[in-house]
């Protein structure tokens, strides 16, 4: 299968109208036959066991012990005295469950939609979308064929069907041979299975089995109110999933690619260099693709498929829509350098995916030679670029709010989310390059209360102010809610000791008295962003406190 023919079934999954096809893979054994793959010390027949209700009874048994007569949920120490020469392990859940996840990772080479089945069991069935992929392997049965075969070839014991609801693909898959359902036969294969083929709960398939209801041709013309009050509506609902009256959902593990290119290899790679290679390769690939759709990309991911059945993703994130190839493989190559202690080829790498999400259109820009149209776009490709390096958190850009309060009116965001602009009339008024932490108190004569500043002490020095503008008048945010302004006392200090210097620090809260804000300059040329907490009051002298300087 090369690059064009996946391309091509990108295209006709995202448009093809109709019904949905889903392929289920069972695995019985997943767990014995994985351990055994692992470990090939391990003999048949082997089991693991569990503690369930204070017994310890089997979880897992392989071929050969369920041919001795061995079951799930047997008692460990009957199983022993049936099978002396047992190899007996304790089963590791969260092991088998990401293990599986690996494995059904690994499968997105046939289909870009895989999801473990885990209201199930964590590990075991497998449910692929391969609506419009199919015609890649030849059609629906070559293709069930091909992952069978594959499957059984590395010593797993695997059934799968195919069919239009993933209810009706587990059903046939665990409960009949391997085999494609069309539309037309669905109800009448679904009639012949037992009602386990439904997912049922313990309780409801021994409620319906005292019933007499064993098959699914038995439940399905029954009257609805009586059996939803008796079994609940999750049976009805299980019913309706599988005979395609109510849609299931299924949630694909890795990201949704609306757009890849891909490459297999006759011999396995295993150097990132070849990698970054082939991932440049099929950047082009996919750039042409996306420039003739008039599409751009945001998100962007990178899918190594191992020899040994595991998959590595690398996914990198673009500041703005782009589908330049060489941009796209930067980012990669800068991701890959943070990664070069995790990466691990395995015994090799057989395949290699390019995928593209958060999909736009991105219309063509012609540029002059000596316009500077590209320069914004530089600099977000260089943030793209240290973000991928570095980390998204390493590299930041200022955002404005929509706030008159200073400290409020920006924060720090990385430079890769999305820049909120705020809306058309909110004011931007001018402000100083650098804000301190917190606004500090400072002493201010002026030749009458409310005047102009004359002189300000701050730190303990005296600056005689030349010039003055103002003030600025920003008064309490009442859409906001919070406490009084409250100020931080000095540190006492001990006696016959020199006082340390510890400024007095306002913690502004928004609904705080009006602020009054001047822009003063001293002798030196040096000016500074300073505020009056308040009016005078009888007795009672404003605060002021510096809050910032201007360049």
């Amino acid at each position: 299968m090369d690059s064009q023919h996946s391309l091509l079934s990108a295209a006709v999954q995202t448009g093809m109208p109709g019904e949905r096809r889903f392929l289920v893979l069972f695995l019985p054994s997943w767990p014995t036959d994985y351990l055994k793959r692992r470990d090939i010390q391990l003999k048949s027949p082997l089991v693991l066991y569990e503690r369930i209700k204070g017994g310890l009874r089997l979880a897992a048994v392989d071929a050969e012990a369920a041919r001795c007569g061995l079951r799930v949920g047997q008692n460990l120490a009957d199983a022993r005295a049936m099978v002396p020469d047992l190899t007996v392990l304790e089963m590791d859940r969260p092991l088998l469950e990401a293990a599986f996840a690996d494995f059904a990772d690994w499968h997105s080479n046939a289909s870009p939609l895989v999801s473990v089945m885990s209201d199930v069991s964590g590990f075991g069935d497998l449910v692929l979308d391969i609506t419009g992929v199919a015609h890649l392997f030849g059609g629906e049965r070559p293709m069930l064929r091909l992952l069978l075969s594959r499957l059984r070839d590395l010593g797993y014991t695997v059934a799968g069907a195919i069919a239009p609801t993933i209810g009706a693909a587990w059903g046939v898959s665990h409960f009949a041979r391997s085999q494609v359902v069309e539309r037309t036969d669905l109800e009448a294969i679904l009639d012949g299975l037992p009602v386990h083929a439904l997912r049922l709960t313990p309780a409801q398939i021994a409620g319906l089995t005292q019933m007499g209801l064993k098959t699914i041709g038995q439940l399905r013309p029954r009257e609805r109110k009586p059996l939803q009050a008796r079994f609940g509506l999750s049976l009805l609902q299980r019913l309706d999933q599988a005979l395609g009256h109510i849609e299931e959902r299924m949630t694909p593990r890795l990201p949704m690619a609306e757009r890849y290119a891909e490459r297999r290899f006759a011999d396995p790679i295993g150097l990132m260099d070849d990698v970054l290679m082939t991932c440049h390769d099929l950047a082009i690939q996919l750039s042409i693709r996306l420039e003739a759709e008039g599409q751009g990309g945001q998100a962007f991911h990178l899918f190594l498929y191992r020899v040994d059945h595991k998959v590595m993703a690398l996914s990198v994130n673009s500041a703005r829509l782009t589908r330049d190839p060489e941009h796209i493989t930067k980012l990669f190559s800068n991701r890959s350098e943070r990664l070069e202690g995790e990466y691990d080829a395995g015994f090799g790498i057989d395949m290699i995916r390019l995928a593209v999400s958060s999909v736009s259109q991105l219309d063509a820009v012609q540029l002059g030679a000596f316009s500077h149209q590209g320069v914004a776009e530089d600099l977000d490709q260089l943030n793209d670029r240290m973000s991928s390096r570095l980390g998204a958190m390493a590299v930041l850009r200022t955002q404005l709010v929509e706030s008159h309060i200073p400290e409020r009116a920006a924060r720090l965001v990385p430079a890769l989310a999305a820049v909120n602009v705020p809306r058309a009339g909110w004011p931007i008024p001018a402000r100083p390059l650098r804000l301190l932490p917190v606004p500090e108190m400072v002493a201010i004569n002026a030749e009458v209360p409310e005047g102009l500043p004359a002189s300000m002490i701050w730190r303990r020095e005296s600056y005689k102010i030349e010039r003055a503008s103002g003030p600025e008048r920003l008064g309490a945010e009442w859409w906001r809610s919070g406490q009084r302004l409250q100020l931080v006392p000095l540190e006492k200090p001990k006696k016959g000791e020199e006082p340390p210097y510890i400024p007095d620090l306002a913690l502004f809260e928004p609904d705080a008295v009006t602020r009054d804000y001047y822009v003063v300059e001293d002798a030196a040329g040096r000016r500074f962003w300073i505020y009056r907490r308040g009016f005078h009051q009888q007795g009672e002298p404003a605060v002021w406190y510096l809050h910032g300087f201007f360049a």
